[in-house]
């Protein structure tokens, strides 16, 4: 296998391009990867952090790592060539009594005083050996990114890298909706009649980084297990799966294929409601790339619904539509929301729709607004003139939809979607 690395300088990561990808994380990784992976490797030894507790030690075979004694982090500067979903990996080992876990923050430098964990939290193998620990899915946008790599407890550390496994593709369509008449006229859907997931409007995306909230879930890439086409529906189902590995679910976006601009944009819908599953029809603007892309980008919650929120005797769910801008949006307290009861939810169809203006939002159940968002008028509050992308995903766990914790009698979840539209005024 050919393997060129061009050296580190300045504390910059090397770029090596591999013949045949070797990921080293879960086995859909390798699936998705292309046949010439990109790889960036980062040796700690190029740190420009003078902490004092840790160093830096050379081993008999003159390799170095670090040798943390206590919990802290470790700064490197990481140069991401292409942007797209990256496997991330640490090299480390522990030989401590008590679990050790490690993570990696990204833009530590960031202006907003966020910590964006790209990683969720990696435990590290008690064996006094190197071994590597990864996620799938990491988002790195190109250029160079300010990152700690966390640790809460003595470790040792030989390097981070970061290998391409779904290069970010701009969306090459926008569909602007006219916003004045009197009748709605289609001018996108999926109405899922066909046999399989139609690739020409849908990506998926795929890993298992925690999606920025801890999630549980492996979100994996065209799976019919999770995700496949039956009698006129859109089946996105969650996996238990065995020997206590990651849930598997399916995420679809219509990013890479078009976005849109105003109009309304209505699915049809029956929600799981067994406690810890986190069903959501929302949108997500197109300017996303990794995770300092958000809340600027603009985000848009048609259907949000954390199970469990279920009353088990009015057999009523909960649906929360919601908004999030960089003035407002959940990460500092204050995103507005509303949420209404539904009855069966499970098991009978619901519409979840909304219409989007340039001066206003509103959010619907079955034809009934619950829900208005109109803050054009302060700094921040209203990205909404950016194009956004359709998102439908069903996760397990979470920091919301884990609050209570995923019932342990459950082995899989249903989001059944029968139709996704998008309309224009005439």
């Amino acid at each position: 296998m050919k393997r060129i690395v061009l050296f580190l300088f300045s504390g910059l990561a090397a770029i090596g391009f591999l013949n045949s990808c070797s990921t080293g994380g879960n086995q859909q990784s390798a699936e998705t990867a292309k046949s010439t992976a990109l790889e960036v490797l980062v040796e700690v030894e190029n740190t420009t952090d003078t902490s004092d507790y840790f160093t830096i030690m050379t081993m008999d075979s003159g390799e170095k790592h670090l040798n943390a004694t206590a919990n802290g982090s470790i700064a490197l500067d990481v140069e991401i060539p292409i942007a797209g979903r990256y496997v991330s990996q640490v090299k480390v080992s522990s030989d401590a009594t008590d679990k050790v876990i490690c993570w990696i923050e990204d833009y530590y430098d960031n202006t907003d005083g966020r910590t964006y964990n790209i990683t969720g939290n990696l435990e590290v193998p008690y064996t006094g050996e190197f071994s590597m620990v990864s996620v799938d899915g990491s988002p790195l946008n190109n250029g160079i990114h300010k990152m700690k790599v966390h640790f809460n407890g003595p470790v040792k550390i030989d390097w981070i890298k970061f290998t391409l496994i779904k290069e970010h593709i701009n969306t090459p369509k926008l569909l602007t909706q006219n916003t004045e008449g009197k009748e709605w006229n289609l001018v996108w859907a999926d109405e899922f009649d066909g046999t399989a997931v139609d690739t020409s409007k849908w990506t998926f995306d795929i890993g298992d980084w925690g999606w920025g909230n801890f999630e549980s879930q492996y979100y994996t890439d065209n799976k019919p297990e999770n995700a496949r086409i039956e009698e006129g529906n859109l089946i996105i189902e969650a996996h238990k799966n065995k020997n206590n590995e990651k849930w598997t679910s399916a995420r679809l976006t219509t990013r890479g294929k078009v976005s849109f601009k105003y109009g309304k944009i209505e699915f049809k819908a029956k929600v799981p409601i067994d406690r810890g599953n986190w069903a959501a029809g929302w949108t997500l603007g197109d300017s996303y790339v990794d995770e300092i892309s958000w809340p600027y980008c603009g985000e848009i919650d048609i259907l949000e619904s954390v199970a469990f929120e279920r009353d088990t005797i009015k057999d009523t769910g909960v649906a929360h539509a919601s908004v999030h801008s960089r003035a407002y949006y959940f990460k500092i307290g204050n995103q507005v929301s509303s949420a209404v009861p539904i009855p069966n939810m499970e098991n009978s169809f619901h519409t979840y729709t909304l219409e989007w203006t340039p001066t206003y939002i509103h959010i619907f159940f079955n034809g009934v607004q619950y829900f208005t968002y109109n803050k054009t008028d302060v700094e921040n509050a209203w990205p909404f003139d950016i194009p956004q992308n359709i998102i439908l995903n069903l996760a397990m766990g979470g920091g919301w939809g884990g609050a209570k914790g995923i019932d342990d009698t459950i082995t899989t979840q249903k989001f059944i979607i029968d139709y996704v539209r998008v309309y224009e005024r005439k």
